[in-house]
C-alpha cells in the first residue's frame, strides 16, 4: 500500500503560465522523489508599467512517500 503526501508551492516565470508550472515542478524533482502529479490552485499576473511582469502559479505536488 502506498500514501502520498501533498506539498504547496508557488512558483514564477516571465514567459507564461505554463513556463512557471515547469520551473516550479523541476525545482521540486530536486528535492522530492516519485512526484505523480500537480493540481493549479490559481494563476495570477504581476503587472508592471502597463505590462505583464511575471506569470505566477500556486500548485499541490502530490508525491509518494518512501517505504521503509
Amino acid at each position: 500500500m502506498s500514501v502520498a503526501k501533498v506539498l504547496e508551492l508557488s512558483s514564477g516565470s516571465p514567459k507564461g503560465f505554463e513556463d512557471a508550472i515547469q520551473r516550479g515542478l523541476e525545482r521540486a524533482r530536486q528535492t522530492v522523489d516519485d512526484i505523480q502529479g500537480a493540481w493549479i490552485k490559481d494563476q495570477k499576473v504581476l503587472f508592471k508599467d502597463g505590462q505583464v511582469h511575471e506569470f505566477r502559479v500556486d500548485m499541490k505536488v502530490t508525491f509518494v512517500l518512501k517505504d521503509e
